[in-house]
């Protein structure tokens, strides 16, 4: 077993730009020079200092589910990390088992099959809705703004029963937390306080006049005479909330940029629209989302060796997903989009006790926004050169600023 040397200087950990900016879907190749050589590397964070990077898929997999790495150690620390926000202790994010296995365990309530199929109808409006603000408006229009956006922020506050009203403020408050860098930190917590805020008045009268949405099943979700406290539907919503529309209107937009930049994809889905859940899966696994490593550094609570090196007690360490995603051990030609890759066990959800437990949903969205489009707009295509993109900047998650599209 080795140790790195204590004088020896860790590289930058590479990032997509060295601004920090999430500027189109290109993974840094130094993932994939480390994955090749270096599979367990020393880099220096952009905040907090030095971490271990693991890059394979099996490392990755690996440490996502190992409890001897936590999240819940670098709770309220000056831990290595992407963002300048130090990890928050009122989130379901940064806890381990078993607290994190009894909130899940309740919250998959409802998340259930068959509650998520429940809600296809209400996703197949709002994304009708759209659609036909788009083709009433006529070509040219920009999908990130009448789309990816609107969308996005519908679908989960019409879910979870975020009332019309309240939604350009909840907009607000997740778009400052998204913030990768910022000039006063303060601003972000400011911006998670004022949601936190909110949704605990929304569960207030969730529970006093319950309705048909998920933040209702959530506060009625029981295990016996087990129930998720105030404070626990507050930290769930919160994390739930912010997720689910950032990530999913997101990849919204990236995955079309994709699609749309690449013709020969979109005609195939058009030819062979029965490709669209495949279709999904695939772009989860090729689409880097997050912008920097990763959002969430795990510590080490014993020793542990990976590849002849010791992670000391208290050391820190990254998965890079995306790197993992792109691992030609366990992904046929993975640099190559494949809409009808038969074997796609991606992590682009997580793995492990994080695994993200709204996946289905965002699932559901997703290839409910791509069977309509290929439906209805078949002839869709980008307004400009797939180079005059404009991109969001200063994100924690990658995705198109404007998206320019006729058909």
């Amino acid at each position: 077993m080795t140790t790195v040397e204590p004088d020896r200087a860790a590289p930058g950990c590479p990032y997509h730009s060295a601004d920090l900016t999430s500027e189109r879907l290109d993974l840094d190749p130094l993932y994939a020079e480390l994955r090749d050589r270096e599979p367990l590397a020393r880099v220096t964070m952009p905040h907090g200092g030095d971490a271990w990077l693991v890059t394979r898929y099996e490392d990755v997999r690996a440490v996502l589910a190992d409890p001897r790495l936590s999240r819940a150690a670098g709770v309220g620390k000056d831990v290595p990390r992407s963002s300048p926000l130090i990890q928050h202790p009122e989130s379901l994010l940064s806890m381990d088992p078993p607290e994190h296995t009894r909130l899940r365990r309740l919250a998959a309530k409802a998340f259930t099959k068959h509650q998520v199929d429940a809600t296809r109808p209400r996703v197949q409006g709002i994304v009708d809705l759209f659609v036909n603000r788009l083709v009433d408006a006529g070509p040219p229009a920009d999908l990130a703004v009448m789309l990816a956006w609107p969308m996005g922020i519908t679908v989960i506050c019409e879910v979870f029963g975020v009332p019309p009203e309240d939604r350009d403020r909840f907009r607000g408050w997740t778009n400052e937390m998204m913030a990768l860098t910022a000039d006063d930190p303060r601003a972000i917590e400011a911006a998670r306080a004022s949601l936190d805020g909110y949704l605990r008045d929304l569960i207030a009268r969730r529970q006093r006049d319950p309705g048909d949405d998920l933040l209702s099943q959530l506060v009625n979700a029981r295990e016996g005479e087990d129930r998720l406290t105030d404070a626990e539907l507050a930290i769930f919503a919160v994390d739930l909330l912010t997720a689910g529309h950032e990530t999913t209107a997101n990849q919204t937009g990236n995955f079309l940029y994709t699609l749309l930049s690449r013709p020969e994809l979109w005609q195939q889905l058009v030819a062979e629209p029965t490709l669209v859940p495949s279709a999904v899966e695939e772009l989860l696994r090729f689409t880097p989302l997050a912008a920097a490593v990763a959002p969430f550094s795990r510590i080490a609570v014993v020793d542990v060796e990976l590849h002849g090196k010791v992670i000391r007690a208290g050391d820190a360490v990254v998965a890079q997903n995306d790197a993992a995603n792109r691992d030609p051990a366990v992904f046929t030609d993975p640099e190559t989009i494949d809409l009808g890759r038969a074997t796609n066990p991606h992590v682009a959800f997580g793995h492990g006790p994080h695994h993200c437990p709204a996946a289905a949903l965002a699932r559901l969205e997703l290839q409910v926004m791509l069977d309509t489009l290929v439906r209805r707009l078949p002839g869709l295509r980008l307004a400009v050169p797939a180079d005059d993109v404009s991109w969001q900047r200063n994100r924690v998650m990658r995705g198109v600023r404007h998206l320019p599209v006729i058909w």
